[in-house]
């Protein structure tokens, strides 16, 4: 491997944004590799970069580690190709569009859940009559299934 390509952690850290201890954490998880120096210095290639911007941008919109992992998984062991890292977006664009029509829709429906003033669902005759919500459990059941996954870490 060509020495140039290499990068030290302060430089990864510098130009993504990472701290230290996420880019420890990462390698823990087989998330991003580094080599060693003879004294035991970590060493980045240059296209961990690109995979710490995919790691950042699928947290943002909400995929946990385990998925992020199996995505870079799938990518070629020597450098991916902009094709390889277009699939992988495009196989999260499908829940990204589910997401956004659910916020819209959480947006749209806001004035007229706040604007009544009750706050309750045992009173709310538009949205849960007869609180029809309260047979389903414990919970926020009325926003939409996008927005009722729980949050992934």
């Amino acid at each position: 491997m060509d020495q140039s390509d290499l990068l030290t952690i302060g430089e990864v850290v510098d130009r993504s944004g990472f701290p230290h201890s996420a880019l420890r954490y990462y390698e823990k998880e087989g998330l991003v590799a580094a080599t060693r120096t003879g004294g035991g210095q970590r060493r980045y290639r240059r296209a961990t970069l690109r995979r710490l911007a995919f790691i950042r941008a699928a947290r943002a919109i909400g995929i946990g580690l385990d998925e992020v992992r199996e995505a870079l998984d799938s990518l070629p062991a020597e450098r991916p190709t902009t094709e390889d890292w277009t699939r992988l977006s495009q196989r999260w664009r499908g829940r990204l569009d589910e997401q956004i029509q659910a916020l819209e829709a959480l947006r749209d429906g806001l004035d007229s859940c706040i604007g009544c003033g009750c706050l309750s669902l045992a009173r709310c005759g538009l949205l849960n009559p007869n609180d029809s919500a309260a047979a389903q459990g414990e919970g926020a059941r009325m926003l939409p299934a996008a927005l009722r996954r729980p949050l992934a870490h």
